[in-house]
């Protein structure tokens, strides 16, 4: 994760990515397998949903499990700095719906 000069640009660069917070916010209740992600978001290629899947655990907002089973077995969760983290995505997505309920009016 890169460091920015303030503390909101480094938030802001931790979840720069396409769909990073989409997948956080389906994370926060339960454990997903890669493909209820695959499912959950559809308009993401796999490329790319790894792609963000990596670098979320890198940053360490998320955990891969994954189990020794054919076929492979993958689930992700968050870690603490994950649900710690939700509050101000959730805050973000309600914004976000304000914006487009303004939008459309």
């Amino acid at each position: 994760m890169k460091i920015g000069i303030c503390p909101i640009d480094t938030f802001i660069e931790a979840f720069k990515g396409k769909r990073k917070s989409t997948i956080m916010l389906h994370l926060k209740n339960e454990t997903k397998r890669y493909n209820e992600l695959v499912k959950l978001i559809p308009d993401i290629s796999d490329r790319m949903l790894s792609k963000q899947l990596k670098e979320l655990e890198q940053d360490g907002f998320i955990t891969k499990k994954i189990f020794p089973v054919v076929p492979p077995r993958v689930e992700y969760s968050l870690t603490d700095l994950g649900k710690e983290v939700l509050p101000v995505l959730r805050s973000m997505f309600n914004c976000g719906r304000i914006l487009e309920k303004s939008q459309n009016d």
